[in-house]
């Protein structure tokens, strides 16, 4: 008892976060002090598959469970994550087993399985490679065994996981086709004055297979027209900053 109030005491003066003394604290009998230090540290860090930004706390807290399991059946483990993220389902019953040794309970079983569907996902969207991959999460706190488990099965399943997450992605209907024509109407029955012409727009989507039709005056046109172009400097320069 006393050598655990000192070294808790320890993570306390050395963990600038309250969250992370707590998590210091409940982590305590998984990890050696030196393990403690880096889980205090890691909310000072950045790493590549987050964004380059902190790690989520509820990721740091996956890490020291999914430490308990051996690394074969991380890798196993791993290889059912995958198999959802490109559209499959889990084996929830191979699940259970992989992780009976390690004595997981079902908020285990569903919070490590998030875990990994995070680093996973995020390491895709970020192109992050399988070297850094594995630093970074042993800087953490993985264990090189398990973090060797999970990056092969990541390096295997990158590519495919990228194009898979590409196509799911939130995106706008694809536009296939722009017919236009302008209007000058001469006389009309409804209106008192006519004095200028308006745009006819037929928009293409879903690759022709609906037709979106616009019709708008001259001023709107212009106006529509400069917006356009606004959008379109916005995304040269994000394309550019990317490429940089």
């Amino acid at each position: 008892r006393i050598c655990f109030f000192f070294r808790v005491c320890y993570v306390q003066a050395t963990c600038p976060e309250p969250t992370h003394f707590f998590l210091c604290t409940k982590w305590w009998r998984g990890f050696p002090l030196a393990g403690l230090e880096v889980l205090c540290q890691a909310g000072k860090m950045k790493f590549r598959f987050c964004g380059d930004l902190d790690c989520p706390d509820w990721v740091l807290a996956e890490i020291a469970i999914l430490s308990k399991m051996t690394s074969v059946k991380m890798k196993l483990l791993c290889g059912q994550v995958v198999t959802d993220l490109l559209g499959g389902q889990i084996d929830y019953a191979k699940v259970t087993k992989l992780t009976a040794d390690a004595k997981y309970d079902d908020a285990d079983v569903k919070a490590s399985i998030a875990a990994l569907v995070f680093i996973f996902a995020q390491a895709a969207k970020f192109d992050v490679d399988s070297g850094s991959l594995n630093n970074e999460l042993q800087q953490l706190g993985l264990p090189k065994e398990h973090s060797t488990s999970l990056c092969k099965t990541y390096d295997a399943k990158s590519e495919a996981l990228r194009s898979h997450l590409k196509r799911r992605s939130l995106r706008n209907p694809a536009l296939s086709s722009v017919n236009w024509r302008v209007d000058f109407v001469m006389a009309s029955s409804e209106l008192e004055e006519v004095n200028e012409p308006t745009l006819q727009l037929a928009l293409g989507v879903d690759g022709g297979r609906r037709e979106v039709a616009v019709e708008m005056t001259a001023d709107k046109a212009r106006v529509l027209l400069s917006e356009l172009k606004q959008a379109y400097a916005l995304m040269e320069a994000s394309s550019s900053m990317s490429s940089s």
